[in-house]
């Protein structure tokens, strides 16, 4: 991770951390950095850029910024307004584009607002492209051999131009309505929009599958995104399926990248019990490549005691479906994700996608013909205490011995029974203590001692 740009982008509290010079500083160096290395290539075109937004109020303000930006240093930016991050991962790999840029700060609420930079293939963007961006930010940038006080503007005929690309996103739509080899005739289906990127997406692809659509929270103001509702607020959806007798219901995030469903009962399903569904679908059909599912070190234990009963291999990565997306492509695996809904099939995509993974989930319900609640038999979900605790050094905290030796102990106290993680958060000064047993009360008590150490040895920020 760089000084600004998380696993996730460049995330923070509008005009606070992100600011909208920011973004025109990203876009200035975006736009200069894609045309010089198109002019390495021996191309006098522009560089070209897409970019889409989430429906914050702040989005429309980071667009035009960044659009300032691209064109300012002779890029043409291709505008295609609020629609998902994996909309955008997809026209940026299929209609060649030299990068993509989300405008999202997915499940957050309203008043932050991100950044996500996208490669010309769909995927996030590469570590070294980051940290060029940030030496830029910070005026400190080394490039094409030389060293920058400050990148020049573009001038007459090589200023670039905004186009409207609202096109990208109908033939997202279209890409997404092809991958259904079943009809949705007859089955009742609630989907929860979260005021998100997906309001204007998610339904037509249900409708045109031929599905009895319901839509919940997909009416965004700017100030409504995830509150109180989609993937981090999934219990207004429970009710809903069961009060309206739905067969099933799907719940996005922000920027519709994650996806968690709930069963014709009421049932939730996180994005391990997608994993462990699709994953036994893809294995008998002989689909599951080097028969893996790339999971984090989040996952469940009690996926991992399922996958074992049933013969299917696993991989665990760092949290961050970056790293899930990495280890896949790296290894040839099909399928990948975490506990929290970001699915990743790379046959399909680069990136999660929370409407893909509803219509994968979809398809293995009808081939099977089986309901939800009758399609995750076999897979326990252990119950499961995650203590965030603010510390004045992560890394010194987690060091320590005494907090080590607290650690194994219950490691070893836990056996084959359950299973202890400490991490430390990746955006907050935040070390992140979760527990998984049989019992959510030997979860609280294990978790509680490892804590108790962190707050007795002084790394608590009081």
């Amino acid at each position: 991770m760089g000084k600004y740009f998380g696993t996730d982008g460049y995330r923070g509290e509008a005009n606070v951390v992100l600011t909208a010079d920011s973004a025109y500083k990203i876009g200035r160096f975006l736009g200069w950095y894609y045309t010089e290395l198109r002019k390495e290539n021996g191309s006098v075109e522009n560089a070209k850029v897409v970019i889409g937004k989430d429906t914050r109020r702040s989005s429309y303000m980071f667009e035009y910024s960044l659009v300032a930006g691209l064109v300012a240093s002779g890029a043409d930016a291709y505008i295609m307004h609020v629609t998902t991050t994996p909309s955008v991962s997809y026209i940026a790999r299929v209609d060649d584009f030299d990068c993509g840029i989300m405008i999202s700060a997915s499940h957050n609420p309203y008043y932050d607002n991100g950044i996500k930079l996208i490669n010309s293939q769909g995927e996030k963007m590469d570590e070294g492209t980051i940290t060029l961006v940030e030496d830029y930010l910070d005026g400190r940038l080394n490039c094409f051999g030389k060293q920058w006080d400050e990148i020049p503007f573009a001038t007459k005929d090589r200023i670039g131009t905004a186009i409207d690309y609202a096109s990208g996103r109908n033939r997202y739509i279209g890409y997404l309505i092809s991958l259904g080899i079943y009809s949705f005739k007859g089955i009742k289906v609630a989907l929860d929009c979260a005021n998100g990127a997906s309001w204007n997406i998610a339904k037509s692809v249900f409708d045109a599958l031929g599905a009895k659509t319901l839509v919940i929270n997909a009416e965004p103001n700017g100030l409504n995104i995830n509150a109180n509702a989609g993937s981090t607020h999934i219990e207004n959806l429970q009710k809903f399926v069961v009060d309206n007798g739905c067969d099933v219901g799907f719940a996005y995030d922000g920027d519709a990248d994650r996806c968690l469903a709930v069963d014709e009962k009421g049932n939730v399903l996180t994005g391990d019990h997608i994993l462990y569904i699709y994953g036994r679908y893809m294995k008998d059909r002989g689909k599951l490549l080097n028969n893996t599912i790339v999971t984090t070190v989040m996952s469940n234990f009690g996926l991992y005691k399922a996958l074992d009963e049933c013969g299917i291999g696993y991989a665990k990565t760092k949290v961050g479906d970056k790293y899930v997306y990495e280890y896949m492509a790296a290894n040839g695996c099909r399928i990948g994700g975490e506990q929290s809904g970001h699915i990743i099939f790379t046959k399909y995509a680069r990136t999660g996608d929370g409407i893909l993974t509803s219509l994968k989930l979809m398809e293995a319900m009808i081939s099977r013909k089986k309901k939800l609640s009758q399609m995750y038999a076999g897979f326990t979900f252990y119950p499961q205490v995650l203590i965030n605790v603010r510390v004045k050094d992560k890394k010194e905290a987690q060091a320590d011995p005494d907090v080590q030796e607290a650690v194994r102990k219950v490691a070893d106290e836990l056996g084959i029974t359950g299973r202890i993680l400490v991490r430390e958060s990746g955006t907050e000064p935040v070390v992140r203590v979760m527990v998984e047993a049989e019992t959510e009360e030997i979860c609280r008590k294990y978790a509680n001692s490892v804590v108790s150490v962190i707050e007795k040895k002084g790394h608590v920020i009081k």
